[in-house]
């Protein structure tokens, strides 16, 4: 009968773990699509700044030395 008891309590504390497991699980999930929102976020604000006015990167090839410019415009018309 004892046996019977120990086996059902190691049970209930396996399926304890379990569920805290998942919990837990759940919770890191939750605070990666928090982060992957934020991201998100500022990606668009800064890709809409960037549409909204020109870009002009200066780069030095690391090869020949040679200074390269590369200019983007965006879809949009700056705002005056």
């Amino acid at each position: 009968m004892s046996s019977v008891i120990n086996e059902r309590e190691a049970d209930v504390a396996e399926e304890d773990e379990q569920m805290s497991d998942l919990e837990r699980l759940k919770q890191r999930q939750d605070m990666l699509d928090q982060r992957l929102d934020n991201i998100d976020s500022m990606v668009t604000a800064v890709a809409e700044r960037v549409m909204s006015q020109p870009l002009s990167l200066n780069m030095t090839c690391p090869h020949c030395g040679r200074d390269i410019e590369i200019a983007m415009m965006g879809g949009h018309k700056p705002k005056r």
